[in-house]
């Protein structure tokens, strides 16, 4: 039986920080709803510890997350792919749908910066949730 959930592919340049953080609200959120991945075209030895900080102050854990490289397949394989703000390193295939998330780069910054990065990614995942399973996602999360 062919797979017929979505399937999400997040891509920014380091994988470390805004990818990262909108894959694991998507993982939380919508559960077995929704396939996620995420990667970046030149990925960080690992993930932005004040991201992993943001992301535990609501109670979800990344601190194992690797940053993956972005390939070809992981595009092809993607119903949905969404670019935070990795340029033209993105391969584009027709029939993909494609959104760019303009957001700030967590990069470098404390988790006072990196909280409302966060929050505006945790509403952009709950609305694409929205969109893709025409179902609300567990608000009791909140």
């Amino acid at each position: 039986m062919p797979d017929v959930l979505p399937q999400v592919l997040f891509v920014c340049v380091h994988n470390a920080g805004r990818s990262q953080m909108a894959a694991a609200f998507l993982t939380h959120l919508a559960g077995d709803r929704v396939r996620v991945r995420s990667a970046g075209s030149t990925p960080a030895d690992e993930v932005n510890p004040a991201v992993v900080a943001a992301m535990a102050e609501r109670g979800i854990d990344i601190s194992a997350e690797i940053p993956k490289v972005l390939t070809v397949d992981a595009v092809q394989a993607s119903d949905v792919v969404i670019t935070m703000g990795c340029g033209d390193a993105c391969p584009i295939f027709p029939g993909k749908r494609y959104e760019d998330w303009a957001l700030d780069d967590p990069a470098g910054r404390g988790v006072e910066a990196v909280r409302p990065i966060r929050d505006a990614i945790e509403a952009r995942v709950r609305a694409l949730i929205a969109d893709l399973t025409s179902a609300p996602a567990d608000t009791a999360t909140k």
